[in-house]
């Protein structure tokens, strides 16, 4: 019980930051977006914030730029005017709807699949805890924070995925917890690829770090 209300909390929080962002006010005018059952992108939190900090003090005017897991939209939408192109991704049609309202290219996928195109920079704000069973009802705000196994299950699917679209000498910028870190870099080696730490922050009884990761040879 102690668990349960505690996952109720956390999804009460985060519905009522999500109310306090642009994204919100998008959402509330969609009837067909049912709010109160989870049908909402993943609101702007202190991850958001961390790989948003790191991804514009990355970014080049020549950069194009793919962001897997766009949610409401607030990274790539402060990237617009930094780059030379900037496309979203995600596999939940709200997020979809919402991010696209924001002026640039979103599709719907899962991480980059169907994607032909190839980027210098991508960027990737995973889920990253591991849900219960209880905790699963099917709603869309599930796939923006169930990370799956370990909760690090789907980091590692992207890490396997993504160098298909990246460029030659392209740059991915990741954020994990320090509790993931050690399977990320398992999966980094494993895949010939370097990486070092971008950004850190605490907060509460966890630390998010970006990592920027390259291949080796790059």
């Amino acid at each position: 019980m102690k668990r349960e209300k505690e996952v109720k909390d956390t999804h009460d929080k985060r519905k009522e930051e999500l109310a306090k962002t642009d994204s919100a006010n998008t959402i509330v005018k969609n009837k067909d977006i049912d709010f109160d059952n989870g049908a909402y992108p993943y609101p702007p939190a202190e991850d958001s914030e961390l790989l948003l900090k790191a991804a514009l003090d990355e970014v080049k005017k020549e950069d194009e730029v793919l962001e897997v897991g766009v949610g409401s939209g607030i990274i790539s939408s402060n990237l617009m005017g930094k780059c030379r192109s900037i496309i979203g991704t995600d596999i939940s049609p709200v997020a979809v709807k919402v991010s696209s309202e924001k002026g640039f290219e979103v599709i719907r996928t899962d991480i980059a699949r169907g994607i032909r195109k190839k980027f210098t920079l991508i960027l990737f704000n995973p889920p990253y805890l591991e849900l219960e069973e209880f905790e699963k009802k099917g709603e869309w705000i599930e796939r923006a924070i169930d990370g799956g196994k370990e909760g690090v299950e789907i980091t590692l699917r992207f890490l396997n995925e993504i160098t298909e679209v990246l460029e030659e000498g392209g740059r991915i910028l990741l954020l994990i917890t320090s509790e993931n870190l050690p399977h990320v870099i398992k999966k980094v080696h494993e895949l010939d690829l370097k990486y070092k730490v971008k950004e850190r922050a605490k907060f509460f009884f966890e630390e998010l770090l970006v990592l920027r990761i390259k291949r080796s040879r790059d």
